[in-house]
């Protein structure tokens, strides 16, 4: 895929005429701050403000004459530090760490103001608490009570919920993966324009599992050092995420539930969780680029939302649903920085660093691998590299692009569709939101593969295989 021009992009524009607030300022703020700047038109600097912990990205935001206040919002001081910052109209993008989603969302909804956040977030301590059992403060849990908030005060302003590349944009190449599928099985089928339609459709392809299957080879000019976290996006949050137990959507083609898995009692049943860190789980997986690999099945809410919004139901009954999980091989770098974060048990080292200005090559290939049907598995995804992300926008990597444009698309998506209350990915439209990021992700490609987890096993360790069907994740796990 070519490069296009800035002045092709910069004729995408969508007029917006409220302030933006932007909570948090790390790597994908100062990456998504000028693409708002093109692609929104109306947004002038001066109706755009930063609110963060730390002087993080003040620079950036000097360079586009951006307003920028370092004040870290808390439970007891968030409402009074955006009171006068957000109002009907507005939008409020939380990008942070340690900063409650659920308050947000509930607090733009009051100020009738638009809200999209890249995950779901607790207050401090929430994902760590040892007194709070591990399914209450889960992934899981989070977007229960989120969805929870959305049948209390249905309707209102556009609150899009986890929307950056994972979870966000993968859930738009699951549909766009679907629909090749059948394509090139022949199905007679319409394209689905519904929740139950869309899980009939992966159903009748036999998706039986579906990893967000993502290896990054960007590679720094220096080296990681001992007692350093290097990584191509947020440490924090990536250590965050990683030291919570796994996550996974579990399917109804799973045999056996594992040793360290456990159910959850309450919910939509469609995930489990394991007893043993993300950041310590290794699952077996497939790129074109990379092929066959091991990646960490950190927690990701793609992995519970897919999986609920694929779920096929007779009556009360489950007859469909996949098995989703992230299976994602960072950088050498930051898997470096894994092996000495596990080592020091789990105690984060004292320097972090996010490359960025000192990467000198690599590819962030991210796509969705669909598996089980009757073509064996399918990948589509974007092939980005640093390169092209840089010719297309400043201060963005290949892996900070993938998720800035998808928060850009879903920005756009909320201004156009301004009363729909809180949305997932998965319940937007992908079609809309892929027209806005294509142009940034470099070579998007879907191919096939015979690949699976019993690739090169042979007879080694048989009694761990299941021989009559490679999907089953007791297969997968490494």
């Amino acid at each position: 895929m070519s490069t296009p021009s800035s002045e092709a992009l910069t004729r995408q524009q969508t007029q917006f005429h409220g302030r933006l607030v932007c909570v948090g300022f790390g790597s994908i703020g100062q990456g998504v701050l000028p693409l708002i700047l093109r692609h929104i038109g109306a947004l002038l600097p001066s109706r755009i403000t930063i609110v963060t912990a730390d002087d993080t990205g003040r620079a950036v935001a000097e360079e586009f004459g951006v307003r920028f206040v370092v004040q870290p919002l808390t439970l007891e001081n968030y409402r009074s530090v955006l009171d006068p910052l957000v109002g009907a109209g507005d939008f409020l993008l939380n990008l942070s760490v340690d900063v409650s989603s659920l308050a947000l969302i509930e607090y733009a909804g009051e100020r009738a103001a638009l809200y999209l956040d890249t995950c779901l977030e607790p207050w401090p301590g929430g994902y760590t608490d040892p007194s709070v059992p591990p399914s209450l403060r889960s992934n899981y849990a989070l977007r229960e009570s989120a969805l929870a908030l959305r049948q209390r005060r249905p309707g209102g302003a556009t609150a899009v919920i986890t929307h950056g590349a994972n979870p966000g944009l993968v859930s738009h190449f699951v549909k766009q993966a679907l629909v090749n599928i059948a394509h090139d099985l022949d199905l007679q089928v319409n394209e689905p324009t519904t929740r139950e339609q869309w899980a009939a459709l992966a159903a009748l392809i036999n998706v039986k599992v579906i990893h967000i299957a993502e290896r990054d080879t960007q590679t720094p000019q220096v080296p990681k050092a001992v007692g350093e976290f290097v990584n191509t996006w947020s440490v924090d949050g990536f250590v965050s995420e990683g030291a919570q137990p796994a996550e996974l959507g579990w399917g109804t083609h799973e045999r056996t539930l594992p040793p360290d898995g456990h159910r959850h009692e309450f919910g939509c049943g469609s995930a489990i969780y394991l007893m043993r860190p993300g950041a310590g789980t290794r699952v077996r997986s497939w790129t074109p680029l990379e092929g066959h690999y091991h990646g960490f099945l950190i927690t990701h809410g793609e992995s519970i939302s897919i999986s609920d919004y694929l779920t096929a139901r007779a009556g009360s009954h489950v007859t469909y649903r996949p098995t989703v999980h992230y299976a994602y091989h960072p950088c050498d770098s930051a898997v470096l920085s894994v092996h000495e974060f596990a080592g020091r048990n789990w105690q984060l080292q004292a320097n972090k660093r996010i490359l960025m200005d000192d990467i000198v090559t690599g590819v962030d290939e991210l796509g969705v691998l669909l598996a089980g049907h009757a073509k064996n598995a399918y990948w589509y995804g974007s092939q980005l590299s640093i390169d092209e992300a840089r010719a297309l926008v400043p201060h963005n990597s290949a892996t900070s692009l993938q998720v800035t444009v998808a928060v850009l698309s879903g920005m756009i998506w909320a201004m156009e569709n301004p009363n729909l209350g809180i949305v997932e990915p998965d319940e937007m439209d992908y079609r809309r939101n892929l027209e806005i990021c294509l142009p940034y992700l470099g070579p998007v490609v879907g191919k096939y593969s015979d690949w699976t987890p019993l690739h090169q096993r042979g007879t080694l360790f048989p009694e761990d295989l299941d021989l009559t069907d490679p999907w089953q994740f007791r297969n997968v796990r490494v």
